[in-house]
């Protein structure tokens, strides 16, 4: 049996003095034992902690006498040890960064919830245009068969991609949805205020809908790109279908690595023989930069990186 557990939880609420209770958070949580990483801000919390059974009961349990967070929804996976490696919780000015002119209180403001099956209904609707509102790597892992990729690095550059891409999207009956359902929640109301009619979000996000005891995770392809240590969890109980492709040959791919450049650390969808044929990194000018990480890892001498350089040249030119 399992003995650790991930829990993945949110919850949208005014928090008083939030840098005072993000220090007082942090003690209570490095005395319990938990890993893991917690933001807070005056309009909530966000956070994603392992531990064992006991120590997330422990949480959940003192976490639910605080009238602030006593229904807040906790999703809930098995793991045999931690996705972390330590405890991070952190005070910010937003839980998601939108960087919005006019914020939006998802408390006030946001799309239709839809649970598992109705969501499963509407991705099956002609008239309905699915957007998912996550990163562009997030989504090369996996996604929603039929799902629009926004082309942006960064959450905060979601509104932009909207503005500029709005014929996709007028008249259309949009659903949204993202890993846990927070970066929807604020999301879908934004884009309500934008004058967009029919918005609906998949309620408990991704997360959610393939712990769905009937929809079972159908119609999802891929794996769900998580952050923590495990990278990439399944979602689709009845297929698993890779949409992920290597980087450099284009075969399928689930495996990400960080460029090995500290400057770039662009995220990359690799086989472990790419990797090191490539010495992980996403370009020439990566691989050759004077502080390479996988050079040093490897102690490389400068004979051997040029023999790895003279045989990309190669593959390169076939």
């Amino acid at each position: 049996m399992n003995q650790y557990r991930v829990l993945l939880y949110y919850k949208y609420v005014t928090i008083e003095n939030p840098e005072e209770f993000t220090a007082q958070h942090k003690e209570f949580c490095d005395s319990l034992g938990l890993k893991g990483r917690i933001l807070i801000a005056s309009e909530g919390i966000n956070g994603t902690v392992s531990g064992t059974v006991e120590q997330t009961s422990q949480y959940m349990d003192t976490m639910k006498k605080d009238p602030r967070f006593e229904d807040m929804v906790y999703k809930i996976d098995e793991a045999n040890e931690h996705a972390f490696p330590k405890m991070k919780v952190r005070h910010r000015p937003e839980l998601v960064t939108l960087r919005l002119e006019d914020d939006v209180n998802p408390n006030k403001t946001t799309g239709e919830y839809l649970d598992p099956k109705e969501f499963y209904k509407r991705l099956q609707d002609e008239d309905t245009v699915v957007l998912d509102a996550r990163n562009d790597y997030e989504y090369d892992l996996g996604h929603f068969r039929g799902a629009i990729k926004p082309d942006i690095e960064n959450f905060r550059d979601l509104p932009q991609w909207v503005r500029e891409n709005k014929e996709i999207l007028e008249g259309k009956k949009i659903i949204t949805y993202c890993t846990g359902g927070i970066r929807c929640e604020k999301f879908s109301g934004w884009l309500v205020k934008e004058g967009f009619e029919d918005v609906g979000q998949l309620h408990g996000g991704i997360v959610t809908y393939g712990k769905d005891p009937e929809v079972q995770g159908e119609l999802w392809d891929g794996q769900l790109y998580v952050f923590d240590e495990r990278i990439g969890v399944p979602v689709n109980q009845k297929e698993h279908v890779v949409v992920g492709k290597d980087y450099f040959s284009g075969e399928p791919c689930e495996r990400y690595v960080n460029c090995a450049n500290p400057f770039c650390n662009k995220k990359i969808l690799c086989s472990e023989e790419n990797e090191h044929k490539y010495l992980r990194s996403c370009s020439h000018e990566c691989r050759t930069h004077e502080r390479n990480r996988y050079i040093i890892e490897h102690d490389l001498t400068e004979e051997e990186v040029a023999e790895r350089m003279e045989k990309i040249k190669e593959t390169e030119k076939a």
